[in-house]
């Protein structure tokens, strides 16, 4: 196509939900969503994640997306910056959760986790666990922090913990009722 790009007009059909009109929106915009991301990023991988959720952000909300001056541009731009934001401040939780964490020599059974694979009924009967009942267990079994410790850093009380701990561990027991050896080694034996 010769002339001035139509952003418009491909607005108008990516609401109809034609990807190659959304298509061309992003070949457009593209660099510049990149460029300003890069800006706001820690890191070159860190503003293509941004600039391609911006894009996804642009299409998943495209029926509420406010054009200024008949241009998504804008719209990207502040999602962008948005989208970096929320990022940076996930990040620094994470490294704020990691920065407390107990650190030291390893207390746990130094080689149960690996273990668990030779115990295919084990390791079948843990992903029948929710994913939180799971990981306190494993968290208190295998890497040895106290039920206070663990229940912490999944944002539960120490009394839901043992609540929780002790219903998963009944649940393995149920599965596994003819190894009781298997359960013992994480501490779930009777």
């Amino acid at each position: 196509m010769d002339g001035p790009w139509d952003e418009l007009g491909d607005w108008s059909r990516a609401l109809e939900h034609d990807p190659r009109a959304f298509a061309a929106i992003f070949d457009h915009h593209e660099g510049r969503v990149f460029r300003h991301s890069v800006q706001l990023a820690d890191s070159y991988h860190d503003a293509e994640d941004v600039t391609a959720a911006s894009f996804f952000e642009l299409w998943r909300r495209r029926e509420d997306v406010r054009l200024v001056a008949d241009s998504t541009l804008p719209w990207l731009l502040v999602t962008a910056t948005n989208i970096s934001r929320n990022s940076r401040r996930g990040l620094r939780r994470y490294r704020s959760l990691l920065d407390h964490m107990p650190r030291g020599e390893y207390v746990g059974a130094p080689d149960l986790a690996s273990r668990l694979h030779d115990h295919e009924e084990l390791y079948q009967a843990m992903r029948t666990l929710n994913s939180n009942d799971a990981t306190l267990l494993m968290l208190t079994a295998v890497e040895g922090l106290t039920m206070k410790e663990a229940a912490g850093l999944l944002g539960i009380s120490d009394g839901a913990g043992r609540v929780r701990l002790h219903r998963a561990k009944q649940r393995l027991r149920d599965q596994l009722h003819d190894r009781g050896e298997i359960l013992s080694e994480i501490g779930g034996g009777q």
